[in-house]
């Protein structure tokens, strides 16, 4: 019988599916599974966007252009403007979802053995998009105490070597919902000029900034044209994941060519997902900005209920809809399966990303894990306290120094 590829054979397993059959197990037993695990928003698609989508009239879905439909690539560029990106639509290529453009850019950027730079924890898919590209991911380490706020410039500076070609950062960022300021950005920039490095950005959070946080695109820091490159998607903003349609934005003309060329070898981007995609530029602002108060809402439960829990360190994520935890439990790996397969609360129990898979460097995040909060409030406060419980119950419990010390006084 053949074998399957080496390559095919050591592919991450991503952190927020893994679990699955676990969660399907415990649905299937009539417990009630409140998914934290994966960045799937339970707000609803804008109607308007959905409703173009079934008023099409065409008798044949044909291939889009490799770049994506000129018509919403144009509408892309005026959304920039919100942001003070100015690019023009051959500056635009869209893609099947943000990971496609990931895939792209690290196929066109860096040679086979070649390394990025990325601030871990991280979008764990990356390990698995690097790993297809076989190229190296060099983690520098960011830590909850400080709320994931990226080390200094001469940390990151230490980091590269003759094979580094880029630094990747997600801002604000999946999976810990840290916000990166126009100053942060710029030292990189700085950094990426100096070194001839590429700056990767994945900005798909972008419309979900909180409190005074003002977003600031790499695109906007002028004398680094070559070097930035953007990552895009309709996702999360317009909760259609499903539609799966991103974008890769630069200025680089040699990137633009590269990744074009990788374009049309897949042939084309989503069809229905482009009208969808191009229906929502259309809209005003008031879906958006709805959807940013219900998510700063959600941030404001997760973030007052995980401070109440006795030995658990977390932060005020500054956006995006992801925050990290550390909890006092022997293996995060282990608690998350074993709430899915052992544990409920009132009929109920939670799904958790263990936050080991969000790491490259072995040995960091296995008391961590990611909680995505994309349920409404009600479920929120219902998962939260099924996860109050479940530490109080978990066997693998750590008692924290503090509970120690206040048991001890007590006698």
């Amino acid at each position: 019988m053949p074998s399957i590829s080496k390559r095919g054979g050591t592919v991450p397993m991503s952190p927020f599916r893994k679990l699955i059959p676990f969660a399907d197990k415990a649905k299937a037993a009539g417990k009630h599974v409140y998914h934290l695990n994966i960045g799937q928003p339970d707000i609803e698609t804008p109607a308007y966007a959905l409703q173009k989508v079934r008023e099409t009239t065409f008798k044949i879905l044909e291939y889009s252009p490799a770049e994506g439909n000129a018509s919403y690539r144009r509408k892309l560029t005026e959304y920039y403007k919100k942001f003070g990106i100015d690019v023009n639509a051959d500056e635009v290529i869209v893609t099947t979802g943000a990971s496609e453009a990931i895939q792209f850019a690290l196929l066109a950027c860096l040679d086979p053995g070649e390394e990025v730079i990325i601030p871990e924890p991280f979008y764990a898919n990356y390990n698995g998009f690097a790993q297809i590209a076989n190229v190296s991911i060099r983690p520098i380490t960011s830590h909850i105490e400080t709320g994931y706020a990226l080390p200094d410039i001469a940390a990151f500076e230490s980091m590269i070597t003759p094979k580094t070609r880029g630094i990747f950062i997600t801002n604000p960022s999946n999976p810990t919902g840290t916000f990166y300021s126009r100053e942060t950005l710029e030292g990189l920039a700085a950094l990426a000029r100096k070194y001839g490095l590429f700056l990767f950005a994945d900005e798909v959070y972008r419309d979900f900034c909180y409190d005074d946080n003002t977003f600031f695109s790499i695109l906007n820091i002028p004398g680094i044209e070559q070097h930035a490159i953007l990552i895009d998607s309709i996702s999360k903003r317009y909760s259609a994941c499903g539609a799966r349609v991103g974008a890769l934005v630069t200025r680089n003309q040699d990137v633009l060519g590269a990744v074009l060329r990788y374009a049309k070898l897949r042939l084309s981007p989503p069809g229905f997902g482009q009208i969808l995609a191009e229906a929502t530029l259309e809209m005003e602002d008031t879906y958006i900005n709805e959807v940013k108060e219900e998510y700063r809402r959600r941030r404001d439960v997760v973030y007052a209920r995980l401070s109440q829990m006795p030995g658990v360190v977390s932060y005020r994520p500054g956006g995006a809809f992801y925050c990290f935890a550390k909890f006092p439990v022997d293996s995060a790996e282990h608690f998350c399966q074993w709430l899915l397969e052992e544990f409920e609360y009132n009929g109920a129990t939670v799904m958790l990303s263990p936050g080991e898979g969000f790491y490259a460097t072995p040995g960091l995040g296995v008391d961590e894990a990611r909680l995505a909060y994309v349920l409404n409030c009600h479920d929120l406060e219902a998962a939260m306290d099924c996860l109050e419980a479940a530490l109080k119950e978990y066997p693998g419990r750590i008692q924290a120094k503090e509970e120690i010390s206040a048991g001890l006084a007590s006698r």
